[in-house]
C-alpha cells in the first residue's frame, strides 16, 4: 500500500506540472504582466476587417497593420509581392518599433503611420502605376513570426497596343517597353478581368504581366475562338518571353494634367511642333484613354498621338463618330506621318 501511495503521488504531481507547463506556454502577458489567454490565429498582430483598397495615380495610401501586443525584441518586416514572380519579394520597410529604414524604389515615398503605439501602418504617399499589387507586413519575433496580406488596387483602364508595323509584333519586353512609352503598364490579370466585366471585347491576343497571353471576349463570334464557345478570357498561357510575339495590354490610371484637342490638317510633324509651340507635348495612347475614362473627354476629330497611331476618344456613341458601338478610345491605325489630314491630342501638365 505504501509503494502504491508513494505511486500515486508521483503520478500527480507529473500531471499538475504538465498543466502548469501547459497554462504557462498558452499564456502571453500584456503591458501589466498579466497572463492572457492566445486568442486563435493571429496572437500579435490584429486581424484586419479589409484587406482589399483602391485608390489612384497621384494619391495617397495607408495600408493598416496595428499590433495586439507587443513582444520583445520584435520587428516589423513589409515587402511588396511580385504577382508575376512566385515567391519573390521585395522589401520596403523594416522597423523595431523605434527606428524604421526604408528599401528599394518605394523607400523615398513610404513611411510607417503612428496614429497610436501600437500601429505600423505603411503610408504611401503619389502612388504610382508600379504600386498596384499585393503587400504583406510581417511581424517577426523568433520562432513565432505572424503576417498579414492586403492588396492595392489602382482605378484605371485596360487598352490594348498594337506595334506599328501591324499585328502581333511584340515579344514580351518590346510589349512592356511599349506600354511604359505610352504612360501605362502591362495589364494584370485581374486588371484585365476586370475590363472584360466592363465590356471590353478584343479579339487579338496580348501579353499581360505574368508572362501570360489572353484576350477578352464579350460576342463570341468565328474569327474569335468561335461562335459556340461563351464569352470569356481566352488564353494562351504562359509563352516564351524572348521567341514568340503578340499585341500588348496595358494598364493606365488618372494623369495630373489636362488633354485636348488642336484642330488643323497636320502632318505628325506638324503636330509634335504644334503642341510644343502650346507649352505642352503630343499625349501617349496612355494619357487619352485617361482622360477617356476618367475626365469623359467626348471628341470626333481623330488626333495625332505620340505613337503615330490616329485616334478620337467618345463617351457618347453616335453615328458620325464612329458608329453606334459601345463608348471607347477610336483608332484609325497607323498612317503615314506625312499625310496631312488630322488635328492633335496635346497634353499639358497642370
Amino acid at each position: 500500500m505504501k509503494d502504491t501511495g508513494c505511486l500515486t503521488t508521483h503520478i500527480l504531481s507529473m500531471f499538475f506540472l504538465f498543466v502548469s507547463c501547459f497554462s504557462w506556454n498558452s499564456a502571453i502577458y500584456n503591458n501589466n504582466q498579466r497572463p492572457q489567454v492566445r486568442p486563435k490565429g493571429l496572437h500579435y498582430l490584429v486581424r484586419p476587417v479589409q484587406t482589399e483598397f483602391f485608390t489612384r495615380r497621384g494619391a495617397n495610401v495607408t495600408l493598416p497593420c496595428l499590433l495586439r501586443v507587443k513582444p520583445n525584441n520584435y520587428k516589423v518586416k513589409w515587402t511588396k509581392l511580385e504577382e508575376d514572380k512566385l515567391g519573390v519579394e521585395n522589401l520596403i520597410l523594416i522597423t523595431n518599433g523605434v527606428q524604421q529604414r526604408g528599401y528599394g524604389p518605394l523607400a523615398v515615398r513610404s513611411s510607417l503611420r503612428r496614429v497610436n503605439p501600437m500601429e505600423s501602418s505603411l503610408h504611401i504617399t503619389d502612388v504610382s502605376l508600379d504600386d498596384d499589387g499585393s503587400y504583406r507586413c510581417e511581424l517577426i519575433n523568433g520562432l513565432e513570426d505572424e503576417s498579414i496580406t492586403l492588396t492595392l488596387h489602382l482605378e484605371g483602364v485596360v487598352f490594348p497596343l498594337q506595334n506599328t508595323n501591324g499585328r502581333y509584333k511584340y515579344t514580351y519586353y518590346e510589349a512592356e517597353k511599349a506600354c511604359e512609352d505610352q504612360d501605362a503598364r502591362l495589364a494584370t490579370f485581374s486588371q484585365l478581368y476586370k475590363a472584360w466585366l466592363d465590356g471590353l471585347d478584343w479579339c487579338n491576343a496580348g501579353w499581360l504581366k505574368d508572362g501570360t497571353v489572353h484576350y477578352p471576349i464579350i460576342h463570341s463570334r468565328e474569327q474569335c475562338g468561335g461562335k459556340e464557345l461563351l464569352p470569356g478570357i481566352r488564353s494562351y498561357g504562359q509563352r516564351d518571353k524572348v521567341n514568340d510575339q503578340f499585341d500588348a495590354f496595358c494598364f493606365t490610371s488618372t494623369i495630373k494634367g489636362q488633354v485636348y484637342f488642336t484642330k488643323g490638317r497636320k502632318t505628325f510633324k506638324d503636330a509634335v511642333q504644334s503642341c510644343q509651340s502650346q507649352g505642352a507635348e503630343i499625349a501617349t495612347v496612355g494619357q487619352l484613354y485617361a482622360a477617356w475614362h476618367f475626365s469623359r473627354l467626348d471628341r470626333c476629330d481623330g488626333g495625332w498621338l505620340a505613337d503615330g497611331s490616329v485616334r478620337f476618344p467618345i463617351t457618347t456613341p453616335r453615328a458620325r463618330c464612329g458608329g453606334l458601338l459601345e463608348p471607347g478610345v477610336r483608332s484609325f491605325g497607323y498612317p503615314k506621318k506625312a499625310l496631312r489630314s488630322y488635328g492633335v491630342y496635346c497634353y499639358h501638365i497642370k
